[in-house]
């Protein structure tokens, strides 16, 4: 497994690989067949995996969050949501409400101190074993970048799909 603090580096290395791959993909795999690989390989690098090690998606991105879960979260914090709101959050342009990244809830352990109310875009990342997968390669592809299982389970898509890309430019 690759470490998170090397992940940017290795991945961005493969910036034109990973292109060709993922236009190989669009145009070649079956795109039922396709999540069933990406929720099987999701349940098997994840089921060892102590995110807590990594937190390199704590540390980049902003998080959306709907209303009521920043209410939970407040309640949680112990806090009224307008001293909430005042000390974490920002309007988004869509009406909801977003933290700015880092995130604060973020302790230097890599434990959550609002994990058992965490936002549900904080719950499904990295976003590998929903639906329809196939149909936000761009999308997977770019959180390569910072989830080691990803750039893992992407290494592992092209062994199976045999992907060289050296093959693909001289054919």
């Amino acid at each position: 497994m690759i470490e998170p603090v090397n992940v940017y580096e290795a991945a961005t290395a493969k910036i034109t690989e990973n292109t060709a791959f993922r236009s190989f993909l669009e145009k070649n795999a079956d795109p039922d067949a396709l999540d069933r690989q990406f929720h099987a390989l999701h349940a098997d690098y994840f089921a060892d995996y102590d995110c807590c090690q990594c937190t390199n998606c704590c540390s980049i991105y902003a998080v959306a969050l709907r209303e009521d879960e920043a209410d939970v979260i407040a309640a949680h914090l112990g806090m009224s949501i307008e001293a909430f709101s005042k000390a974490y959050l920002f309007r988004s342009g869509a009406g909801g409400y977003g933290i700015e990244g880092p995130c604060p809830f973020l302790l230097p352990d890599g434990k959550c101190t609002i994990h058992v109310c965490k936002p549900t875009v904080c719950r499904n990342y990295p976003y590998t074993d929903k639906p329809v997968v196939s149909g936000n390669l761009l999308k997977v592809f770019s959180i390569a970048e910072e989830c080691p299982i990803v750039y893992e389970m992407i290494e592992k898509l092209k062994e199976i799909y045999q992907f060289k890309v050296a093959d693909r430019c001289n054919s």
